[in-house]
């Protein structure tokens, strides 16, 4: 049996090769092959097409599609599998993602060719999580503003949501969105002592953590606001105007998931006319952020560059999780 598995600037040829090495155990042989990009600018801007409009937007390059006919598996991260790509993979069964999200790979014409696809579910938990923790902290004691502030010659202590900053202890938290990572920045805010609520209208489980049946009812609660939800057509946009006018004038809003479920035009417009405290944003409508975004004129929002996922653990041991998926799903078929 053979595996193709496509590296790129993320996790490289090396990262890969480590990664995988399980497959290897398996007596699967490995081929490692690179997308190339000058720069990891230019590969986000792929990433972006692709996440926006599918695997059809960005082509791959032909050089890495040679003898393709003589593999059994097909890993990626970020290189797309199109239609037409996937069309060339003649004797493949299994096609592996190395992130929880599929947008790269055309998983309907794949499946349909009775090609199985996996993805990496749960690789980001870590490192998006603790991000979210550092953007809440960040935002409500004016960590990054005050650090702008200071270099900027400025000795200032009055921010937006006032000289005295609240406590993460008695504040209440709602995460919409209760899955993995959301979960998980429950665990990481509980030792604070603040009291957690979420929303997450597929969740069925037990918790210590108040559950509450409306989004609405979530917002007008809780005094910071974390998005934890997968972008959806049934979730963009999920957070917009109405919830921004029944949230508290003290309330913060953190996005680390998907800039598309919230509205961002909405939300520049309650930070705007202060009808919120602030907001932390990692994640963008259009990336990278132009420098006339109206983000750049606030000063009751904090941003950073779509970084929450880029830790070594998360892209070095997404290869080790899929070959472990890829290793079960190939004894379950025997």
């Amino acid at each position: 049996m053979k595996c193709l598995a496509i590296a790129d600037l993320f996790i490289d040829k090396v990262m890969m090769e480590e990664g995988l090495n399980s497959l290897k155990e398996q007596n699967i042989e490995l081929t490692v092959r690179t997308w190339e990009h000058s720069n990891l600018e230019a590969l986000q801007e792929d990433n972006i097409k692709l996440e926006k409009n599918g695997s059809e937007a960005v082509s791959l390059p032909e050089e890495l599609l040679v003898d393709v006919d003589d593999f059994d598996i097909v890993i990626t991260q970020f290189a797309p599998l199109s239609a037409y790509t996937i069309d060339k993979l003649k004797n493949v069964k299994v096609i592996g993602v190395l992130r929880a999200g599929t947008e790269n790979v055309n998983v309907s014409y794949a499946e349909d060719k009775g090609i199985t696809v996996l993805n990496t579910p749960g690789r980001s938990i870590t490192s998006v999580s603790e991000f979210a923790v550092g953007m809440i902290l960040a935002e409500i004691r004016n960590i990054a503003r005050s650090h702008q502030y200071l270099k900027e010659g400025k000795w200032e202590k009055n921010f937006p949501n006032g000289v005295l900053a609240p406590e993460l202890r008695n504040s209440k938290i709602g995460l919409i969105g209760y899955g993995d990572i959301g979960s998980r920045v429950a665990e990481l805010i509980r030792p604070f002592g603040a009291e957690i609520l979420f929303y997450d209208a597929y969740f069925a489980g037990d918790t210590i953590n108040q559950q509450v049946d409306s989004l609405e009812e979530l917002v007008q609660t809780v005094d910071v606001i974390s998005m934890h939800y997968r972008l959806t057509t049934e979730t963009k946009g999920m957070l917009n105007r109405k919830h921004f006018e029944l949230m508290k004038k003290s309330a913060i809003v953190i996005n680390t998931a998907r800039s598309g479920l919230i509205d961002e035009q909405d939300l520049i417009q309650a930070l705007q006319e202060k009808k919120i405290s602030g907001a932390a944003i990692d994640v963008y409508d259009d990336e990278p952020l132009s420098a006339t975004h109206p983000y750049n004129t606030l000063d009751n929002v904090t941003i950073t560059p779509h970084i929450a996922g880029s830790t070594i653990g998360n892209f070095a041991n997404s290869p080790v999780i899929l070959s472990e998926i890829i290793i079960k799903t190939l004894n379950e078929n025997k």
